[in-house]
């Protein structure tokens, strides 16, 4: 390896030590600003003026569509923000690990309470489903522009619940109320795993 191809490899490096837009790759310093758990109001880029990554509060589901449709900002979010993980990175892996743990509990909801086999219901049925019925969390798009209270954001966590629930049971042919239950375990999973890992990591750093 010459040095003109040293000299491109450190540089290579050190780009990929930053955080990116996902809009116009520019480096970030950070992509959000934290003001308690679960409380964080993302960052805007300075050259475009948009959101700098607004994927950090998306479905896991969502970020594989656009991964999948090969959109560049899914990638430069996956192989800039999520793979660059440091100390201000912590909620990136919380929301990654968190929506893993919703699926998880979903689909053995949907397996043992409802007592479904995936051979009537496939996985991606169920997908399809959940992510369709999260679209209230569009109005969390509102809540960068304008000033909401903190009580908005459990009124579309209860929007989503009972949307989910709603289509989970469209497409498994179940009864709402014991799709709502599975819903529920699902949300509530999810939530206590984001707060057990956002402690577990706070306490190491």
């Amino acid at each position: 390896m010459n040095a003109e191809e040293v000299e491109s490899s450190k540089k290579l490096q050190h780009s990929m030590h930053f955080l990116r837009c996902v809009n116009c790759a520019r480096e970030m310093p950070s992509l959000y600003v934290q003001y308690s758990p679960g409380n964080i109001r993302l960052m805007k880029c300075e050259y475009c003026r948009a959101v700098a990554d607004p994927y950090i509060e998306c479905e896991f589901m969502i970020i594989l569509i656009d991964l999948i449709l090969h959109k560049r900002k899914a990638y430069r979010h996956l192989l800039f923000n999520v793979l660059n993980l440091g100390g201000d990175d912590k909620v990136l892996l919380n929301v990654i690990l968190g929506n893993l743990i919703f699926m998880s509990v979903l689909f053995l909801g949907t397996r043992f309470l409802l007592k479904l086999s995936f051979n009537t219901v496939s996985y991606r049925q169920i997908l399809l489903a959940v992510l369709i019925s999260t679209y209230f969390r569009l109005y969390l798009i509102a809540m960068l522009v304008w000033e909401f209270p903190s009580s908005v954001l459990y009124i579309i966590d209860l929007l989503v619940l009972s949307s989910n629930a709603l289509a989970l049971g469209v497409v498994t042919e179940s009864q709402t109320a014991g799709c709502l239950i599975v819903c529920f375990g699902a949300h509530v999973a999810k939530f206590f795993s984001n707060h057990w890992l956002f402690h577990l990591l706070s306490g190491s750093s």
